[in-house]
């Protein structure tokens, strides 16, 4: 009995180890496949952003760019031929292009390593507007100054106290900035590596309010308005404003230059999401930044 115990463990062992070689393999398999699949998916929304810019104008949210992909099956085309079909595992696609300039930049609240007012001001009114202290917009201007290339000329060089320059505003907390605020401020503002102006035919309601210093009910009447009809110059956006009110072309504008793009590759039970970030200079679209998660469906994992 003891020899049979003995050979039933090392069978026991042996196949978990084969098991687990396996499971390793596939999972190396589905990352690979899922990052030439969204490799090539980035190149496309490259390609549907410079067809774009050949018809130039505003851009906004009726435009071919904006319509996301909802989840569509590509397993027939993971399968070595069409006999093998069957035995395809289970792939799918979505993605989606977001315009980057639909949120406040945060990089303009330090402008040449000098704190810019009006821009404070803005966001402090967006905090206010999303229900968090506006003394946010103070703590991120100031580890902006030190974090920011170009930092400002009264911070000594060499500070072991300056913040590191986040990568994404999902990691505000990198600039003082509390968890929850952090994650309540996130969909509302971006960090771009220039100054840009917000595109009002895809900002939220919250940010063109807090922008164009105005009210929500302003900011809704320009959005039900861009819906009818997009804006094709500022001077469109004016005749809706109240009197006296005049957006300013360098933080308000109709066209954009930044774009965030979103992919997410579902095998089976296994999913890889990508975001990259481009930018788009004329008919010329370059990738910024671009990073990758993954995780398994079911296991209780976050990307």
């Amino acid at each position: 009995m003891i020899i049979v115990t003995l050979v039933a463990t090392l069978a026991s062992a042996m196949y978990w180890r084969q098991w687990r070689s396996v499971q390793i393999e596939i999972a190396e398999r589905t990352r690979a496949q899922s990052a030439w699949i969204l490799s090539g998916a980035l190149d496309w929304a490259r390609l549907i952003l410079m067809e774009d810019a050949r018809t130039g104008g505003a851009d906004h949210l009726s435009e071919p760019w904006a319509t996301p992909l909802a989840e569509a099956r590509l397993s027939t085309f993971l399968a070595a031929d069409e006999s093998h079909v069957e035995d395809a595992p289970e792939a799918f696609l979505a993605g989606q292009i977001i315009d980057a300039q639909s949120r406040f930049n945060l990089t303009n609240l330090v402008n040449e390593g000098a704190p810019s007012e009006e821009d404070i001001n803005a966001l402090q009114r967006l905090c206010e507007l999303v229900n968090i202290d506006s003394g946010v917009a103070s703590t991120l201007t100031s580890a902006l100054r030190l974090a920011l290339p170009g930092r400002s000329a009264s911070a000594p060089a060499g500070d072991s106290d300056a913040p590191l320059l986040p990568p994404t505003v999902d990691e505000l907390r990198w600039l003082g900035v509390d968890e929850a605020s952090s994650a309540r401020l996130a969909p509302y503002v971006t960090l771009l590596p220039v100054r840009t102006s917000i595109n009002l035919n895809t900002a939220s309601r919250e940010v063109i309010a807090a922008v164009l210093n105005t009210d929500i009910g302003t900011a809704d009447r320009l959005i039900q308005v861009r819906q009818r009809t997009p804006f094709k110059q500022l001077a469109d956006v004016q005749q809706h404003l109240p009197p006296g009110l005049v957006p300013s072309e360098s933080r308000a504008g109709i066209a954009s230059s930044f774009f965030e793009v979103r992919g997410r590759m579902r095998i089976e039970q296994r999913v890889v999401e990508e975001r990259s970030l481009v930018q788009r200079q004329g008919r010329r679209v370059t990738t910024l930044r671009r990073e990758r998660t993954s995780f398994t469906v079911g296991s209780g994992l976050t990307p």
